[in-house]
């Protein structure tokens, strides 16, 4: 393995919310990228990051279903993998994983571009976390409000 990277946040929402959250593109927001999801959250669903002038196509490759998924992108000979993991650790508490690896012949050629990803995934995840915990709180107000 010529790179790997995991980074952990904790977040104000149940599991079951987070997952459902999480697993709705639409709240894929890390601009400039956009995502598109070809079908449902699921094995083999095929998804495109767009980037300006880039598009990068990724496959769902593993589904535990309200737990976690692994994301994968060949690039040049190389697998990027995303390994998400959500954790129920308290009533409405979540850990949320991101373990993301690096493989395959052309590795080591992207080490260097990889390891910036260690400087945007802990920031990434923390406005992830945010963003579920604004929506778990309008979602609980509605509810509550006559």
């Amino acid at each position: 393995m010529a790179w790997q990277y995991k980074h952990v946040v904790e977040c104000a929402v149940p599991r079951e919310f987070a997952w459902k959250y999480w697993t709705d593109v639409r709240n894929w927001d890390d601009p400039p990228a956009r995502f598109e999801m070809e079908g449902p959250f699921a094995a083999g669903t095929r998804v495109t990051t767009i980037l300006p002038g880039q598009r990068l196509l990724s496959v769902i490759r593993e589904v535990e279903e309200g737990r976690g998924a692994r994301i994968e992108m060949e690039l040049m000979g190389a697998v990027v993998a995303f390994r998400w993991g959500l954790e129920e650790i308290g009533m409405e508490r979540t850990r949320l994983v991101q373990q993301v690896s690096l493989t395959g012949s052309g590795a080591e050629a992207l080490a260097g571009e990889a390891k910036m990803l260690e400087m945007t995934i802990p920031e990434g995840m923390k406005k992830l976390a945010g963003a579920m915990e604004r929506k778990w709180g309008q979602e609980r107000k509605q509810a509550t409000d006559p």
